[in-house]
């Protein structure tokens, strides 16, 4: 136990027999169990697990893979059976460096954060080894999962290293999270409608022999739909059904207004071409209602930010 609580550490793992050992092998004394989570894999990947013969070391198996968030949430679910304190999730391939673990769940036991994750994006330096397609990919889908999670304060969303409290975890809805890549995303989204605290820990990067299962296109394309659901099913639980607040007011008032101008717009547009000209009027039909939507807008984003940071 560390200071009074059980950590659990999940560990997924598909087609891992090269590495999972030796992540099994070098868990840190504090961890009082290791939950691998052999998600139908190919090889030995469970068997290799097995191999150290640490007695926290417990192998869970998929017959089929359901993807790294199947894998996820089944680890987590069974943490809760144990009963353990905090859930952490560090991958089967050795990319989690668990020097840094303490780190991740301090934030937890110390400050009352129920959800930590790691950073790689907190100093020049500290993403040395990612490959330069990747850093681009994760500073843009950082916009997104901001916008639509809510939690603007962090970055690097698809971190997979993180750790959630017990009650952080009853309080999400587990089996309807997303199984596949896009799994971070969809649980940062689901925890910022439970108001779980969050917060970023700087962990660098770590690269080394592990070969990467994602697919950029068929992936960016899900994490895309998952992002655009979210956002309005947060807005809508957040702002609308668990309390009406300004922020729904502002945005839902800002869209209007910015289609009604856009509309306009094109009327005026469509029957100036040619000899005739729009009159002063009908432009400023057009304009004023999409610059003060424009300004909903932004508010509706400001208040937004405001929430995330309490």
């Amino acid at each position: 136990m560390y200071k009074g609580l059980a950590i659990a550490v999940v560990v997924p793992a598909r087609d891992e027999e090269r590495l999972v050992a030796d992540v099994v092998r070098t868990m840190p004394a504090i961890v009082d169990h290791i939950l691998v989570v052999d998600d139908g894999s190919r090889d030995g990947t469970a068997a290799a697990a097995r191999s150290v013969q640490d007695p926290r070391c417990e192998v869970i198996t998929h017959e089929r893979s359901g993807g790294v968030g199947a894998a996820v949430v089944s680890g987590h679910h069974r943490a809760l059976e144990l009963d353990a304190d905090i859930s952490v999730v560090m991958a089967g391939d050795g990319q989690m460096d668990p020097a840094y673990l303490l780190d991740l769940i301090d934030p937890l036991a110390d400050r009352g954060f129920g959800f930590a994750k790691g950073n790689r994006f907190y100093a020049f330096g500290s993403f040395d080894g990612m490959p330069r397609g990747r850093v681009l990919g994760n500073v843009l889908l950082s916009f997104l999962t901001k916008a639509a999670s809510g939690y603007w304060q962090l970055f690097d969303p698809q971190n997979g290293y993180t750790a959630l409290t017990r009650e952080a975890l009853q309080r999400l809805p587990l089996d309807r999270l997303s199984p596949g890549y896009d799994f971070e995303n969809d649980l940062l989204i689901e925890l910022n409608i439970a108001r779980v605290r969050a917060t970023d820990v700087p962990i660098p990067a770590r690269y080394g022999t592990e070969i990467s299962g994602m697919r950029p296109l068929r992936d960016a394309r899900r994490v895309a739909v998952t992002l655009t659901r979210g956002f309005w099913h947060r807005i809508w639980w957040k702002y609308v059904v668990q309390s009406f607040s300004p922020v729904a007011l502002l945005l839902f008032g800002g869209l209007a207004l910015i289609g009604f101008g856009a509309l306009v717009g094109v009327f005026v547009l469509a029957n100036t071409l040619g000899p005739a000209t729009a009159s002063p009027g009908t432009v400023l039909l057009s304009a004023a209602p999409l610059l003060s939507g424009f300004h909903l807008l932004i508010s509706s984003m400001l208040l937004d930010i405001q929430e995330s940071q309490r």
